[in-house]
């Protein structure tokens, strides 16, 4: 009876390893890094409808990771980075061409377009996006002037 228990002890300490181990992905970083327009509409994603600073961070160079960190909120780095806010907005990437013409090895440039509304109001924009290649993982560089 006593060695009934240990094996049951043991099976059971090998399962609750076995699906500790099979939970989801760190829910503080984004994970799907290998298409730089995923990327950018991640990132955006984090900051903007998440409001989670530390995962859209996680995604950007480590000059631009430390600058966003510092701003503590995603409403501070809505405000002062990108000089947009929204309470809801729809992020979709410009995907007309980005892999034949801005796509070159190791660097694309990114161009997104937000669709959301701020205190009722609807407002629409454009953002660009500089993204690096490393180790065969994107990672954003650079937030580019307004093309307009």
């Amino acid at each position: 009876m006593h060695y009934l228990k240990i094996v049951l002890f043991s099976l059971l300490s090998c399962s609750v390893l076995l699906l500790a181990a099979c939970g989801e992905d760190d829910p503080k970083k984004i994970t799907t890094v290998d298409n730089p327009e995923t990327v950018a509409v991640a990132f955006f994603d984090a900051l903007y409808n998440e409001k989670n600073v530390e995962k859209a961070a996680s995604v950007c160079n480590p000059k631009l990771a430390r600058l966003i960190l510092h701003y503590r909120s995603s409403e501070a780095v809505a405000r002062h980075l990108f000089n947009m806010s929204y309470d809801k907005v729809e992020i979709k990437p410009d995907g007309a061409g980005v892999k034949i013409r801005e796509q070159f090895k190791g660097s694309a440039n990114i161009t997104i377009y937000f669709d959301g509304y701020y205190q009722e109001n609807r407002i629409k924009e454009v953002k660009r996006l500089a993204i690096i290649q490393r180790d065969g993982k994107w990672y954003i560089d650079k937030i580019l002037k307004d093309p307009f």
